[in-house]
């Protein structure tokens, strides 16, 4: 599997839990992980490669943290949409 389409699995994974459960970097490693047979080490940094780029962000509430999809206003904020 190429990169491209395991980030595109990690971004599909994370979506289908949009609004229902928050997500922590481990959570979404071990069920992509699982769901491709691709090694956790891959998974991994395919997902903190979408974490710099912008199309994943990690959001902290309640002493935890999450990995989720950016809202367009913190794309704006951070210069990566005009």
């Amino acid at each position: 599997m190429d990169t491209n389409e395991l980030k595109d699995k990690i971004f599909a994974f994370v979506e289908a839990a949009k609004g229902k459960k928050k997500l922590k970097e481990k959570d979404i490693i071990k069920g992509v992980s699982a769901d491709t047979g691709v090694d956790k080490d891959t998974v991994k940094k395919a997902l903190r490669e979408m974490i710099d780029v912008g199309r994943l962000m990690y959001s902290y509430g309640g002493g935890a943290s999450s990995v989720e999809i950016p809202s367009e206003e913190y794309l704006r904020e951070k210069g990566l949409i005009k």
